[in-house]
């Protein structure tokens, strides 16, 4: 997995991913301080607008962003978006109103909005050969469950010596230093594709995405993902210290087992999709997930959770890590930023249904009813998928135009052959270049 990181386009691209990861880690927690220290007991309410927040950006603003900046040179827009999300985090420590923070995450959560599908949609254009993309989504989805790790013990250990504000300092040199890691690189020039209106390349990627029988399957897993996720992510804290009486630090441990779970599904998943399609692993994990929420109604000990979050992080990292793959397969290169946008945007809108979902079933009805509607959710999502994604879905669809001369564009775009296999978006591959 590691031998990607010879390419070195590649290494400082990853380097400023993982930097600019730990960097957010930081800004959560000390973002978490802030709150309490403005609110007081309220802080809960504090971060769960907040949260809200940031779903609302990714969501809204991905897909508007994308097709302002499709034409921009892909490094200087990173760098810029970078130092945009520093400048944010600069600010932070000097809040003495919670609607400044609320404006403050706005604005940092919608430049990630442009950042993060730029940033992903470059990464096929640098590694083309679908085993080093692979790897690089096995890495890159390490890099996030380190960040889960790591970033409460770096914090915990500068909270010692440090007051919780100087948190924000390392998130603002995360990402200038990410900023300097890609603007150490060339990047690739992306493939210009034709003149369109705005309203037409704003909404080009979801129209992509929903007319891809494989992209609805996926939509329809990143909503089973999302269902049994939130119950991690939302509920994890009630579990351990309402159901179990424990601490803060079991609370952590238990995030912890997810996470692991989680890379150990990232390390093992380049050799199970070498020898397996996307579609039965995907679906497989998405069950894992089901199953796992369904037995969340029976845990009745601290160990028992322990391990249940440990099955779902490997089920949520086995449903959602290959998502990259179908991206790339099911767009022409000029299309992958506006298609990962929607893919962004989409998939958080998942988390924005089940995230309220999960926080008010337990809330109101009690963690076992939050369990058992959270699954049949998830349960959806897997009946979609197997519904709306083909079986022996094909990368590419074999076809023949005999009738088109040795020099015309399609042709020559895909090897010059009469025969020949392109990504599965015939119709928009027409619409350029019409056959007459």
């Amino acid at each position: 997995m590691l031998a990607i990181l010879r390419n070195r386009t590649y290494r400082h691209l990853f380097a400023a991913q993982v930097i600019a990861l730990l960097g957010t880690g930081l800004m959560t927690i000390a973002l978490g301080l802030l709150a309490y220290d403005l609110a007081g007991a309220d802080a809960g309410a504090v971060l769960g607008t907040a949260l809200a927040i940031k779903m609302i950006a990714y969501v809204g603003v991905a897909p508007v962003a994308q097709a302002f900046t499709d034409r921009l040179p892909r490094r200087s827009l990173l760098v810029g978006l970078d130092l945009i999300r520093g400048s944010i985090a600069l600010c932070l420590p000097f809040v003495t109103e919670i609607w400044q923070i609320y404006l403050l995450i706005f604005v940092l959560q919608a430049a990630s909005a442009a950042f993060t599908p730029t940033f992903q949609a470059t990464i096929p254009d640098i590694l083309p050969d679908e085993d080093d993309y692979t790897r690089a989504l096995s890495l890159s989805r390490l890099a996030y469950d380190l960040e889960s790790l790591v970033s409460p013990m770096v914090a915990a250990a500068l909270l010692s010596v440090i007051s919780f504000h100087n948190l924000f300092a390392g998130t603002v040199v995360g990402f200038l230093t990410s900023a300097l890691l890609v603007l150490s690189v060339h990047l690739p020039v992306p493939q210009a594709g034709p003149r369109r209106g705005v309203w037409d390349r704003t909404t080009r990627g979801i129209r992509i995405y929903l007319a891809t029988p494989r992209l609805r399957g996926l939509l329809a897993i990143n909503l089973a993902v999302a269902a049994a996720g939130s119950m991690v992510i939302v509920n994890t804290v009630v579990l351990v210290k309402a159901g179990f009486g424990l601490t803060e630090s079991q609370v952590a441990l238990a995030l912890a087992s997810f996470g692991a779970g989680s890379m150990i599904a990232a390390l093992v998943l380049p050799r199970v999709l070498d020898r397996l399609s996307d579609r039965p692993v995907m679906i497989a994990g998405a069950s894992l997930l089901v199953i796992g929420t369904v037995a969340g109604v029976e845990v009745n000990s601290y160990g028992a959770l322990l391990a249940l979050w440990l099955v779902l992080g490997f089920g949520y990292s086995v449903a959602q890590t290959p998502s990259g793959r179908l991206l790339r397969r099911s767009a022409h290169p000029e299309d992958r930023p506006a298609i990962f946008a929607a893919q962004f945007a989409l998939s958080h809108a998942c988390w924005l249904i089940c995230y309220p979902m999960a926080g008010q079933l337990g809330a109101t009805l009690g963690i076992n009813w939050a369990f058992a509607v959270m699954a049949g959710t998830a349960l959806v999502g897997v009946g979609l998928a197997l519904r709306l994604w083909p079986k022996g879905d094909p990368a590419d669809i074999p076809h023949s135009h005999p009738h088109l001369p040795d020099d015309h564009p399609h042709l020559i775009t895909f090897g010059g052959y009469e025969k020949h296999h392109h990504p599965v978006v015939i119709d928009d591959l027409h619409e350029r270049w019409p056959i007459k």
